[in-house]
């Protein structure tokens, strides 16, 4: 299988299966199509543990399916994850800098584009403060502006946002796509938030339950320019309900 011109992503009979502690198999994924097209936004929704941050970790090539094909068309990515991982004896800028330490950028070239990566997620006032100096938000803020700083074309986000409370996690939701519309980013995006995923993507797969198959492909239909106000709307309430009729069939089935 060969990627159309315009297509970041692609997943052709994808299956990946496990081993579990008594040594039987566990099925994950269970014959995933998928197409993902340059610059667009797809939200991956489904129950817990049918394969959301597999399918992920098998875009980003961290894993390899046992059957099935997964291309990517050789941008360079970058992966969020739940835990924002930043290095405790390092203050923001220095943990920003290290994907370019390990690209083996000079030290002159690291300081303008972290500096930029961190003014980019609005830290550039907690620029010198270390992890354990930072709210939960300020240090996933961190993390968006290391996994930014190497210019990524593809974002790769596990569930980023899940351990937040709820204002600061509908904060970083504008502030997320802000980003993608600003750099024109091709973003796939893991959430358990039905409304999560309404809100962000342009784009929602929903999964079924383990092993996973796609129950629901949907183009949203919300505006481009989407705010607070918006999740008040009755459109959002449609698109809500669709995804979670959804979300119920794959749980069924």
């Amino acid at each position: 299988m060969q990627l159309s011109g315009n297509e970041a992503i692609a997943l052709e009979g994808v299956h990946r299966t496990f081993r579990s502690e008594a040594g039987g198999e566990v099925p994950a994924l269970a014959g995933i199509d998928l197409a993902v097209a340059r610059g667009d936004f797809v939200a991956l929704l489904g129950p817990s543990g049918s394969g959301k941050s597999t399918l992920l970790r098998l875009v980003a090539g961290l894993d390899q399916p046992q059957r099935g094909v997964v291309r990517r068309d050789g941008s360079r990515l970058a992966m969020v994850f739940q835990d924002a991982h930043l290095l405790p004896w390092r203050d923001v800028l220095a943990n920003v800098s290290l994907p370019l330490e390990l690209l083996g950028r000079d030290a002159a070239t690291r300081r303008p584009l972290a500096e930029a990566a961190v003014a980019r997620v609005g830290l550039a006032d907690a620029a010198r403060r270390y992890p354990a100096e930072l709210s939960g938000g300020m240090r996933m803020r961190a993390s968006l502006a290391r996994a930014l700083v190497t210019e990524p074309r593809l974002l790769l986000l596990d569930e980023p946002f899940a351990a937040l409370d709820e204002l600061t996690r509908m904060s970083l939701d504008d502030e997320l796509r802000r980003l993608w519309r600003e750099a024109g980013l091709t973003v796939l995006f893991v959430t358990h938030s039905i409304a999560e995923a309404a809100y962000l993507a342009e784009r929602v797969v929903v999964l079924s339950r383990r092993p996973a198959r796609i129950v629901l492909d949907h183009r949203v239909a919300l505006p481009a320019e989407r705010s607070a106000a918006l999740r008040a709307e009755p459109a959002f309430a449609r698109e809500v309900g669709v995804l979670q009729d959804a979300l119920r069939a794959g749980a069924a089935a």
